[in-house]
C-alpha cells in the first residue's frame, strides 16, 4: 500500500480513510469489528470517528462510534497498526472549542477508545466564540502531554483556517496539519482560496462525502430508485440536475474502460486531485468495504480524469 504523508503531521496514511460514523449505528459492534479487521488486513490504516457519533439516532447519546472502535482496539491489540482520528466540538454534550471542553472531551474520547493517545484530534467545526489562541494552547498542551500526536480542523472556511494557522505560528504552538471538508465530483466548493491555502501551507486534506451520500455509487438512476435507502430523497436534486446526469454518464464511460465500479472511480478521482491526501468513506458490510478498497488499486488515466473533471465542473 502506497502511504501518504498527512501534511506536516508526521502521520502516514493509506489513500482511503474508513469512516466510523456507522459504528454502533447502521453497523452493530460485531459487523463493525469485521469491517475493521478486513480494512486493516487490506493494507489500510486510518479510521475516522468523532465524539458526537451517533447522537442523532433515537436512543443514542453520542460516543457510540468511539466505544465500538475502542472494543475493537482492545480485542485485537493492534493499536500501533492504525491511525485513529476523532473530533471534538460538535456534540451538544461537549460543545465548542474552549480549552476546558477540549481537554475534558479528550479524556472522554481516550476512555471510550481504550487507548492512551489519539493520533489525529480534530476541531469538528469552527467556534467563533472562543479565541483561537485559547484553542491552540489547549491542543498544544495535549500534544506535549502525549495524549495527542497531531491536530486537524474540519468544516473551517479559508479565513478561519488561515487565522488559526497564523495564531499557532505566532505563539509557537502546534498547528492544524489537516483539514476535513466535504469534497466529491458534485461538491467542489473547497477549490479556490481554501484549497490553495492548504496546498501552500502543506495542510493535508482528508475529505468526507466522497460518494455524495451514495449518489456517486450509481445506484440512483430514476425516481423509482430513490426509495432504495433512507437517503434516497436527498438524491433527487442530483438526479434531476444536468450536472448530476453528466457525472453519471462520465462515470459509466470510465467504468466501461476500466471495469471498475462508479464508487471506485469516484473515490479514485478524489485521491488523484491536487492537495487531497485521502477521502473518507463508510461501509456497513464486507461487500461494500471491498468495493471501496478497490478505489486505492485503481489508477485513472489523464484522459479519464479530464472526462470526470469536465463533467463535474
Amino acid at each position: 500500500m502506497q502511504m501518504r504523508q498527512l501534511g506536516l503531521s508526521g502521520l502516514s496514511i493509506a489513500p482511503l480513510m474508513l469512516g466510523g460514523n456507522v459504528f454502533g449505528w447502521t453497523a452493530d459492534e460485531a459487523a463493525s469489528h469485521r469491517i475493521l479487521d478486513a480494512f486493516v488486513s487490506g493494507g489500510f490504516n486510518a479510521v475516522d470517528s468523532a465524539d458526537v457519533y451517533s447522537a442523532w439516532v433515537p436512543g443514542h447519546r453520542g460516543g457510540e462510534s468511539e466505544t465500538v472502535l475502542g472494543t475493537w482496539l482492545k480485542a485485537r491489540g493492534r493499536r500501533d497498526d492504525v491511525i485513529i482520528a476523532t473530533k471534538v466540538g460538535m456534540w451538544p454534550a461537549r460543545p465548542g472549542l474552549p480549552a476546558a471542553n477540549i481537554e475534558a472531551a479528550c479524556e472522554d474520547s481516550l476512555r471510550r477508545l481504550q487507548t492512551d493517545y489519539i493520533d489525529l484530534y480534530q476541531s469538528h467545526r469552527d467556534d467563533a466564540e472562543t479565541p483561537q489562541d485559547e484553542t491552540a494552547e489547549a491542543f498544544d498542551r495535549l500534544i506535549k502531554a502525549g495524549k495527542v500526536r497531531a491536530i486537524g480542523a474540519s468544516n473551517f472556511d479559508v479565513d478561519r483556517l488561515g487565522s488559526a494557522l497564523a495564531a499557532s505560528s505566532r505563539l509557537g504552538l502546534a498547528r492544524y496539519d489537516s483539514l476535513q471538508p466535504a469534497y466529491n465530483l458534485l461538491d467542489r466548493a473547497i477549490e479556490g482560496p481554501l484549497l490553495d491555502l492548504c496546498i501552500s501551507q502543506n495542510v493535508g486534506i482528508v475529505s468526507y462525502y466522497g460518494l455524495a451520500s451514495g449518489f456517486l455509487t450509481g445506484k440512483y438512476r430514476s425516481d423509482a430508485d430513490l426509495g432504495k435507502s433512507p437517503r434516497g430523497g436527498g438524491m433527487k436534486k442530483h438526479l434531476d440536475s444536468d450536472r448530476g446526469k453528466a457525472v453519471l454518464a462520465a462515470l459509466d464511460l470510465v467504468a466501461a474502460e476500466t471495469a471498475a465500479t462508479p464508487a471506485q472511480i469516484s473515490l479514485a478521482w478524489v485521491m488523484a486531485r491536487p492537495g487531497l491526501t485521502a477521502p473518507i468513506a463508510s461501509a456497513t458490510s464486507l461487500d461494500q468495504l471491498e468495493d471501496l478498497m478497490g478505489a486505492a488499486r485503481l489508477t485513472l488515466t489523464e484522459a479519464q480524469m479530464a472526462t470526470l473533471t469536465a463533467a463535474s465542473a
